[in-house]
C-alpha cells in the first residue's frame, strides 16, 4: 500500500495553505492558537470564509466540493493545523451527511442549503441520563399523534444548545422491540413549545454543554429522516463520521508546534525548558505516537469506499488513540506553563482586562484546555466503548 502523497495531492495541500493565509481573519486564528473560544458570530463568519473553498464532506450535487477522500483529509488536517477549524461541526459534518444520504428530496432541498450557509445552527440530541455510552438505552419517547410526533424526555451534554435553533435527535418510537430496533431520527425546531435548555458548567469553567428537555413537543412527521425505527442505522453512520474526524491529527500537530514554541521561551533551572533532555524525550514520545496515528488514518482512507454508508470499525482506533494523544499534548502544555496554570480567569475577564494577568500572556488558557481535554476520552463514544468495538469487529473477540 503506497501512502505517499501524489504530486497532485501535494499541489492541493499548497493550494489549501495559500487559501488559509489569504482568507482566514488574523484575529480568529490568534484566538484558536491561544486556545480561546470563538463567539457564535466569529464561528459563522469564519465558517463562511472556509466554505468559499468548498465543503470537503459533501458531494457536488448537494453543494459540496466533490473532493476525493484524500483531498478531504488534506483539507481537514491543514485547517486544524493552521489552525482555522471554525466549522459548525454538527450541521456540516454530522446531520448534513445523514440528510443527503438517508433523507427525502424535500428535506434535502430545504435543510442542506441552510446548513451550508449556516442559516441554521444545529446541536446533537443523542446522550441521556442513563444512556451515554449505552446509547441504545435511550428513553426519550416520540408517540405518533395524527400528522405529528409528540416527544417527551431529556437529552444531556448537548453542545451549543444555547445557540442552536435546530436539534437532531434519536427518539424511541417503538418500545416493544429490541432496543436498537425501536429508535428513529427526528429533526426538531428548538423554538417549538415545550423545548427548554438548562446550562451545565464544565470543570474548565466554561458553558459549552447543556441539558435539553422535551415536554409534549409536537414535531411534524415530515421531520422524520428515513424510515421510522431505522434511526440506529443512521446513528451508526453519523458516529462513524464523527469518530473519523475526532482523530484530531491536525489539532495535535498544531499543539505540538505550540508546545515547542512556548518551551523555547520558558526557562527552568537556568536553561530553556526545550533544552532539557527529559522534556524533549516526552515531546518526542508523543510525536512518535502521533505519526503512527496519522499513518493509521491514511490507511483507513486508502481502504475506504466512497459509497460506504456504515461505520468503519477502524474509526474506533482513530478516536481512541486521538483522544489519548490529545490528552498527552494537554499535559505537556501544563508542564510548560508550570505554576502559572494555577490562576483562573474567565474569558470575559481576559477580554475586558478587569483582572491583572499573572505570568506570561499565554498562560491563562492552558489549564482550562487541560481540564477540557479530560472529556476527549468520553465524548463521541467513550474509550471503553471504542475498545469493545475494536475487540468485537476487528479482533473477533
Amino acid at each position: 500500500m503506497d501512502l505517499a502523497f501524489t504530486k497532485e495531492e501535494q499541489a492541493f495541500r499548497e493550494e489549501v495553505r495559500q487559501f488559509l493565509r489569504d482568507n482566514v481573519p488574523p484575529g480568529i486564528r490568534r484566538k484558536l492558537i491561544e486556545g480561546r473560544p470563538l463567539s457564535r458570530d466569529e464561528v459563522v463568519a469564519g465558517a463562511r470564509v472556509l466554505n468559499k473553498m468548498g465543503i470537503p464532506y459533501w458531494p457536488k450535487e448537494y453543494g459540496g466540493a466533490g473532493w476525493t477522500l484524500m483531498q478531504r483529509y488534506i483539507f481537514e488536517q491543514e485547517v486544524r493545523a493552521y489552525p482555522a477549524r471554525i466549522v459548525q461541526n454538527f450541521g456540516v459534518s454530522l446531520v448534513g451527511p445523514v440528510i443527503y444520504t438517508f433523507g427525502n428530496e424535500a428535506q434535502k432541498k430545504y435543510y442542506l442549503p441552510r446548513i451550508l450557509n449556516l442559516e441554521d445552527w444545529w446541536c446533537q440530541g443523542f446522550s441521556e441520563p442513563g444512556a451515554g455510552s449505552d446509547l441504545a438505552s435511550l428513553k426519550t419517547r416520540a408517540v405518533r399523534n395524527g400528522d405529528h410526533y409528540v416527544v417527551n424526555g431529556q437529552k444531556i451534554w448537548t453542545t451549543s444548545a444555547q445557540y442552536a435553533n435546530w436539534i437532531f435527535c434519536l427518539v424511541r418510537t417503538n418500545p416493544d422491540v429490541k432496543k436498537q430496533q425501536g429508535i428513529s431520527f427526528l429533526l426538531i425546531d428548538m423554538k417549538t413549545p415545550g423545548v427548554s435548555v438548562r446550562p451545565i458548567q464544565l470543570i474548565n469553567g466554561g458553558h459549552e454543554v447543556n441539558e435539553v428537555f422535551f415536554s409534549d413537543v409536537r414535531v411534524p412527521i415530515e421531520n422524520l429522516v428515513g424510515e421510522e425505527n431505522k434511526g440506529w442505522e443512521y446513528a451508526k453512520f453519523l458516529l462513524g463520521n464523527e469518530r473519523f474526524s475526532d482523530s484530531s491529527v491536525g489539532n495535535s500537530k498544531e499543539r505540538i508546534r505550540r508546545i515547542k514554541e512556548l518551551a523555547a521561551r520558558t526557562c527552568a533551572d537556568g536553561e530553556r525548558l526545550f533544552d532539557q533532555a527529559a522534556f524533549r524525550e516526552k515531546v518526542a514520545a508523543v510525536e512518535v505516537q502521533l505519526k503512527a496515528l496519522e499513518i493509521t488514518q491514511l490507511r483507513v482512507i486508502a481502504n475506504a469506499s466512497k459509497q460506504q454508508t456504515s461505520a468503519d470499525p477502524a474509526s474506533s482506533i482513530l478516536k481512541l488513540r486521538g483522544s489519548e494523544i490529545e490528552q498527552a499534548t494537554a499535559e505537556l502544555l501544563m508542564d510548560v506553563v508550570g505554576p502559572y496554570a494555577l490562576p483562573y480567569f474567565s474569558e470575559e475577564e481576559l477580554e475586558s482586562g478587569s483582572e491583572q494577568q499573572i505570568g506570561p500572556d499565554w498562560a491563562a488558557t492552558i489549564a482550562p484546555a487541560y481540564f477540557y481535554s479530560r472529556a476527549a476520552s468520553i465524548y463521541s463514544g467513550s474509550s471503553e466503548i471504542q475498545k469493545n468495538i475494536i475487540a468485537k469487529a476487528i479482533l473477533g473477540l
